[in-house]
């Protein structure tokens, strides 16, 4: 076909060709990937195709709903699934194909099926459990061990949702008067960035694991399709790695998401999550009651047993006591009169011992004052003798300092033929201390000389 067209006419023929092959109406699965309206109410939709296996695109078409169809489209899929149109859940349309010379080809949207995206999210939730079994883990959160006293608890919920302070107002206000430690790790409850959000809060407690005794997720009520933002494999695997017990209160009163499925207990609501836990408490108050009152019990038996036996014990000893008193009697009565005995015995003797301690006293006295006598006459020369050699050796040695400095004072040795030099006021020791055209003083015994160092 040598024909030349325009690009306008080939577009036509596209066009025209489109419609007559495809002229009907046509029920299509797809993936929102984009979703914005403009101001005319104008609803523009990027839907894909994704690859089961890879998750890669595989297919790519722009959809419109116009605003003659979009509120009431909009409207009848919420009530339905009770979510909104939004990026990430998979729809079934019903469409119709248009191609424009400028916009390309497009899905003209005329109407949607909400229950196929109910069914889409549940088949999502089996397929993430699936996952989860075959990998071992769904129940490793659920295998933990729940404190006995739960007190410390790190909560996971967005800090203005309903469903938190209906928690921390039920907690606070129990009428058992228990104290419970709260900490909250803020993050969205619903929306794209919920994975992330409650991701990044379970890495934070653990970092910090010491700190708590259980973690639990809570976030009010909301949508059977709210509910998929926890039907998520990620969020899922953490709590089963997770360290601590999870209890989840997400707000559903009929299903329960992968999230639920998993965590070590899963509760209906936030307030019914507050109840668990003080019922925990109570059951634990209530534990330690009961061990009081058996140890109670147990005590008041055993000092029972025990006074029995003592006043037993107490009836045997008696008379066996009177004996053992009534021999030791005896056996004192025989030790004191055999020390009064020994006593007379001792007594008559040591009247002999002191007469002769007084004769040989007596002789002793005598003999040491003789010998003391004779003793002290030495001494007595001895100490009249011994200060006149002291005091001529002191003499002696006085006489021969004073002839050392006489023979050493400085006048006597410049008598002697020796002179001092000296310069700048300082004696002069070293040759190696003057310098050439130096003026040194040289003193004799009968003056002083001054002269000028005419050379080194």
């Amino acid at each position: 076909m040598n024909e030349k067209l325009s690009l306008s006419e080939l577009q036509l023929i596209i066009r025209d060709s489109l419609y007559m092959a495809l002229p009907d109406m046509y029920w299509v699965i797809a993936e929102i990937s984009e979703i914005k309206e403009n101001y005319n109410g104008h609803c523009y939709l990027e839907l894909i195709e994704k690859h089961p296996a890879e998750n890669s695109i595989r297919a790519r078409v722009k959809g419109v709903i116009w605003s003659s169809r979009c509120r009431f489209l909009k409207s009848f899929f919420q009530n339905i699934t009770g979510d909104s149109l939004r990026e990430g859940i998979k729809i079934l349309v019903r469409v119709k194909i248009e191609y424009h010379e400028i916009y390309g080809l497009s899905l003209v949207i005329n109407d949607i099926d909400p229950v196929f995206t109910i069914g889409e999210m549940a088949l999502k939730r089996q397929q993430i459990l699936k996952k989860l079994e075959e990998e071992g883990v769904i129940s490793m959160n659920k295998e933990l061990v729940l404190p006995f006293v739960p007190q410390r608890i790190a909560i996971i919920s967005s800090a203005n949702a309903a469903g938190y302070n209906d928690f921390i107002k039920h907690l606070r206000t129990n009428s058992y008067g228990y104290v419970f430690y709260t900490t909250l790790f803020e993050t969205p409850m619903q929306g794209t960035e919920t994975e992330k959000g409650v991701v990044g809060a379970l890495e934070k407690i653990a970092s910090c694991i010491l700190k708590f005794d259980l973690a639990v997720i809570i976030r009010g009520g909301g949508s059977q399709t709210d509910l998929s933002w926890f039907d998520n494999y990620n969020i899922a695997y953490y709590i089963t790695q997770f360290p601590l017990p999870v209890v989840t209160g997400i707000g559903h009163e009929k299903d329960l998401s992968v999230t639920d499925i998993v965590a070590h207990k899963s509760l209906k609501t936030p307030t019914a999550v507050a109840d668990f836990l003080i019922e925990c408490m109570n059951n634990a108050e209530n534990h330690l009651i009961e061990m009081s009152n058996r140890i109670f019990d147990k005590s008041r038996i055993i000092l029972e047993e025990n006074k029995q036996r003592i006043d037993s014990s107490r009836l045997k000893l008696i008379p066996v006591s009177r004996l053992m008193i009534s021999e030791f009697k005896e056996s004192l009565s025989a030790i004191l009169i055999e020390m009064i005995n020994t006593g007379k015995e001792y007594i008559m003797r040591a009247g002999l011992f002191p007469v002769r301690q007084k004769s040989r006293l007596i002789a002793g006295t005598r003999s040491h004052i003789s010998l003391n006598i004779s003793s002290i006459s030495r001494d007595q020369k001895r100490l009249l003798t011994l200060p006149l050699n002291y005091l001529n050796n002191v003499n002696n040695t006085i006489a021969g300092f004073d002839n050392s400095l006489k023979i050493l004072d400085p006048v006597n040795v410049l008598k002697r033929g020796y002179t001092i030099t000296s310069l700048n006021g300082k004696i002069v020791k070293k040759r190696s201390q003057i310098k050439k055209n130096d003026l040194i003083h040289t003193r004799f015994s009968d003056g002083t000389v001054s002269s000028r160092v005419v050379s080194e």
